[in-house]
């Protein structure tokens, strides 16, 4: 088995589990930038003590290079888990984050997200370095 056997894609418009990736088609190179990973920016991902995103990863693989670059892990922890019960507790955690970034070449930046009983998304975004 392999993780192309696990791994689903969707329109996140239309799927809540798709990690969204917002960032420019086009930068400078070497200019920092910001990149927002989010899960259920259009349909809101419940983020309940039973069903929630634990992780969104992101990564980058330049044009022409084999491997991909971890750029940015981001977990949430915090889903109203309490003594008192599930979804009693005082905090919970979006399943949401920014990751200042810099490139030298163009590529595509790819993002993985896990929901605890949905199994493993992707979704990729190709952004051009000048």
């Amino acid at each position: 088995m392999k993780f192309a056997d696990i791994m689903q894609s969707a329109d996140w418009k239309a799927e809540k589990h798709v990690p969204v990736i917002e960032a420019p088609d086009s930068v400078k190179a070497g200019e920092f930038f910001n990149v927002t990973l989010t899960v259920g920016k259009e349909i809101p991902h419940p983020n309940t003590t039973e069903h929630h995103i634990r992780w969104i990863k992101l990564l980058f693989k330049p044009e022409g290079d084999k491997f991909a670059y971890e750029l940015a892990n981001f977990e949430f922890t915090a889903h109203g888990e309490a003594v008192a019960g599930a979804n009693q507790g005082p905090a919970y955690t979006d399943s949401c984050g920014v990751a200042r970034v810099k490139l030298n070449s163009s590529g595509t930046l790819l993002a993985m997200s896990y929901c605890n009983i949905h199994g493993l998304w992707e979704s990729s975004k190709e952004i051009k370095v000048g």
